[in-house]
């Protein structure tokens, strides 16, 4: 599969995971690391006006991804794209049914995750639902386009979102919902998870 066609498979992914996990046109939804609107677009789409939300830390990017929306036609939709250089920062004063981190936790070192996971919390409905995807394992970091890439141990990832109030369970491989990048082998789409974590 091609870079255009990971794109789209990519993208046609999130959407496709949230819904099948309940998330109804009427519910708020938070996105953390929103970049370009890759999965923004559809979810933005599939949404009511004013429940997206989207935040992002490098502005250049957020600058693409509402040229994204302008040209989708979907600003009708009234989506909230915010620019926050520091996760831990962000008070929105809202919280939403949803928080959604799609290939975002495993570019945050460990200091950056507790701050992230810290904002979920305070952003997160005591009703609501988080749904990120992580890598478990052990293996040593990497990196992507200035950002690391890490894998933790499960141990870590529950004591990590357990320190911020938040319970959290493996759901399951990103493979196991659908998710087909070929240029992974078998074994590494296994340390692939899906988390779902709702308040303690």
């Amino acid at each position: 599969m091609g870079p255009a066609g990971a794109w789209e498979q990519k993208r046609h992914y999130q959407v496709a995971f949230l819904r099948r996990m309940g998330l109804q046109s009427c519910q708020t939804l938070l996105d953390l690391g929103c970049g370009t609107l890759r999965g923004g677009i559809p979810l933005i789409g599939h949404l009511d006006p004013g429940n997206y939300v989207g935040v992002e830390v490098r502005p250049e990017v957020l600058a693409e991804g509402r040229l994204e929306l302008a040209e989708s036609g979907l600003d009708v939709k009234q989506p909230l794209l915010v620019d926050c250089a520091d996760l831990s920062t962000l008070a929105l004063a809202r919280t939403f049914d949803v928080v959604w981190a799609f290939s975002v936790l495993i570019h945050m070192e460990d200091g950056i995750l507790h701050g992230a996971l810290a904002a979920v919390r305070r952003h997160l409905a005591d009703d609501g639902v988080f749904y990120a995807n992580v890598n478990v394992g052990v293996r040593p970091d990497g990196n992507w386009q200035g950002f690391p890439v890490v894998t933790r141990d499960w141990p870590f990832y529950e004591q990590a979102f357990r320190s911020q109030g938040l319970a959290v369970t493996d759901i399951g491989s990103v493979a196991d919902f659908g998710e087909a990048d070929l240029r992974t082998s078998s074994a590494q789409r296994a340390t692939h998870r899906m988390l779902e974590s709702r308040p303690m």
